[in-house]
């Protein structure tokens, strides 16, 4: 039983008791958006761990990390798994394109305790081109049995593209392509499948046996956006809109089958239209949680385009984005590596958290305010209590050997706060005394 038909029934399982506890929610009020499909819950088998996303619950953020054919270290990518943990992701996807797949994921899983995703194509693809030379020889029963086997393994939720379609890729094809080209991998090894055969994507073609094969093990669809936007200018685009469309009646579907489901979108977004984006997503799936690739408002960040998506992240998590995939430095440029993973999420954390200021007004905030009163009052030892990254803080501290008694380098004997509370002493006194 899946935990959207346990809701259903009316069950209060220990993975909705536990993403009620660390959300500070009720478990019946949890258990009533699972069962609405605005909440859904990612369970981590390898180590017990669950996450929810979705609704009124704190914006997630998701870190990816997976092996090239030109970079290929199992090694590499476990240490970077790991920090991607130690540096707060709620959750992982495993995206390796290359190497023993099957031995990577495995090993991935186990080295972490968070819910770890992936994209049951890239495997399939390359496989089929090792053995083939060609990746329109891929079998569909092969890719079917593929997704049961890392069903097995413990993949906690699976980016399935389902959405680019015959119908889809002909209005790809209508609209005289695009600026940013086909920048979804999945995506375009699909849609050379689809023109070279002739043939509709079987994802797409047999949804029913592949949520059977979800549902079996609790696995979360996530519908895949393997016709999102790789550039500003073709943001919001019909072969976008279309593949929207479709994912979202497969969402309805999916939710009607009792498997979780969640929507993922749209790449690159300049700022005016993000909300619309997430307002657009949530309207059409009836309010399935988003799983949100960026969005970057500028295509010219590299290689600081961890601050080019946390700009569209907050935003988006402002509008209602539920899921935050982080965005390295090295994206467009090369393969992460560990530093890039670190400040990746980190980025990744402080805009979901700037748009959970809005959009969880009273909730997210609180740290904020009382980070605030202790900067006033110089008390430093607690504003380090409410930084999202305290550790960071205090090393820049200490090796700059900034503070000095009350006072930092920053403005030394001229200190705003200090002087101001010759003057409001009495208000501060007072407030600490209520």
């Amino acid at each position: 039983m899946t935990e959207l038909e346990a809701a259903r029934a009316g069950q209060l399982t220990q993975a909705i008791k536990d993403v009620a506890k660390t959300e500070g929610l009720a478990p019946e009020e949890i258990r009533d958006l699972v069962v609405s499909g605005k909440v859904i819950i990612l369970k981590a088998r390898q180590s017990g761990r669950v996450v929810g996303i979705g609704g009124p619950l704190r914006t997630k953020v998701n870190a990816s990390i997976g092996t090239s054919s030109l970079v290929c270290d199992l090694e590499f990518e476990m240490k970077k798994a790991r920090l991607a943990e130690e540096a707060g992701a709620d959750t992982l996807m495993e995206l390796s394109a290359a190497g023993d797949m099957d031995t990577i994921r495995r090993e991935i899983i186990n080295a972490v305790s968070l819910p770890v995703g992936n994209v049951p194509l890239y495997q399939a693809f390359c496989e089929t081109i090792r053995d083939y030379q060609d990746p329109a020889k891929l079998d569909p029963e092969y890719l079917f049995e593929l997704i049961e086997r890392q069903c097995a393994d413990g993949i906690a939720f699976m980016a399935i593209h389902c959405g680019i379609n015959l119908f889809t890729l002909e209005r790809l094809e209508k609209q005289g392509y695009r600026f940013g080209g086909l920048v979804s991998k999945g995506g375009s090894l699909m849609a050379q499948w689809m023109t070279k055969n002739k043939r509709e994507n079987p994802l797409y073609e047999q949804f029913d046996r592949l949520i059977n094969i979800l549902k079996k093990y609790d696995t979360v669809l996530s519908l895949g956006n393997g016709l999102r936007a790789g550039a500003i200018h073709d943001s919001l685009d019909r072969a976008q809109i279309a593949e929207l469309l479709i994912n979202c009646e497969l969402a309805e579907l999916a939710r009607e089958a009792g498997c979780q489901v969640m929507v993922e979108g749209p790449g690159h977004v300049p700022l005016d239209e993000i909300e619309a984006s997430v307002l657009l997503a949530k309207k059409m799936s009836g309010g399935a949680p988003y799983y949100m690739l960026g969005p970057l408002p500028s295509d010219i960040g590299a290689p600081y385009d961890h601050i080019t998506a946390a700009i569209g992240a907050a935003i988006s998590a402002k509008a209602g984005a539920d899921l935050i995939c982080y965005v390295t430095p090295a994206e467009h440029l090369s393969l992460p590596n560990e530093e890039d993973v670190v400040l990746g999420v980190k980025a990744a954390r402080l805009a979901a958290h700037v748009g959970d200021i809005v959009k969880r007004r009273g909730v997210a905030d609180k740290r904020d305010m009382q980070a605030s009163k202790d900067r006033r009052d110089l008390n430093w030892n607690k504003v380090f209590d409410s930084l999202l990254f305290p550790d960071d803080a205090k090393q820049l501290v200490e090796e700059r050997k900034s503070v000095k008694q009350r006072r930092c380098s920053m403005c030394g004997d001229l200190c705003a706060l200090e002087q101001a509370e010759v003057v409001f002493k009495d208000y501060i006194k007072g407030e600490k005394e209520n």
